[in-house]
């Protein structure tokens, strides 16, 4: 395996002499295909419905291999800080980690989202007047995501992410939702 790791690094690098690109061109498109998943093959689907907006999205994230720019801008759009109107660009990650999520629960549902990005201004005033917001959140680098699935328990959704030990999982059980992010893996609530 790791001769065919050398193989592919010695390929690149002959492809970069021939084209006359620079080491950072070929390294700035690997991670859309090299990190994507072990395999190219196949199609990765969310559906997203934000609470406070009323905004539906849904598309294939992934194909074959290559992340799909035009459904990720879409889903950051309606994944934005609808209090400051302010879209961010969400780790691709974070997309991962719910496709992931949802395979656990061999659910395809909707994911219903309270919160995915917020400004820096937006997180300020919500951990004012909450000690339930981190003053350095997740949030705000686009790498988390409070959400709900209708039909599923907040209690089978946390333990589904937790299983997955992909990041944090935030347990609010009065307020309906998990809290999941693509940070250390860790948990509370």
């Amino acid at each position: 395996m790791l001769s065919g790791v050398k193989m592919t690094i010695e390929c690149l690098t002959r492809r970069q002499i021939l084209l006359g690109l620079s080491g950072v061109a070929v390294a700035t498109m690997l991670p859309n295909t090299a990190q994507a998943s072990r395999s190219t093959h196949g199609v990765k689907n969310l559906h997203f419905y934000n609470r406070h907006t009323g905004e539906r999205s849904q598309g294939s994230f992934w194909v074959d291999g290559q992340y799909q720019a035009e459904t990720l801008s879409e889903f950051n759009q309606v994944l934005r800080d609808h209090r400051q109107n302010v879209a961010a660009p969400i780790d691709k990650r974070l997309f991962e980690y719910l496709h992931k999520l949802q395979l656990t629960l061999d659910n395809q549902d909707e994911i219903h989202v309270i919160s995915a990005y917020r400004s820096p201004k937006t997180n300020h005033m919500l951990a004012s007047k909450s000690k339930g917001v981190a003053k350095k959140s997740y949030h705000m680098k686009g790498m988390a995501m409070d959400i709900a699935i209708p039909g599923v328990s907040t209690k089978n959704l946390r333990d589904a992410a937790e299983s997955l030990k992909l990041g944090g999982v935030g347990f609010y059980p009065r307020d309906g939702f998990v809290h999941i992010d693509c940070g250390p893996v860790r948990r509370w609530g």
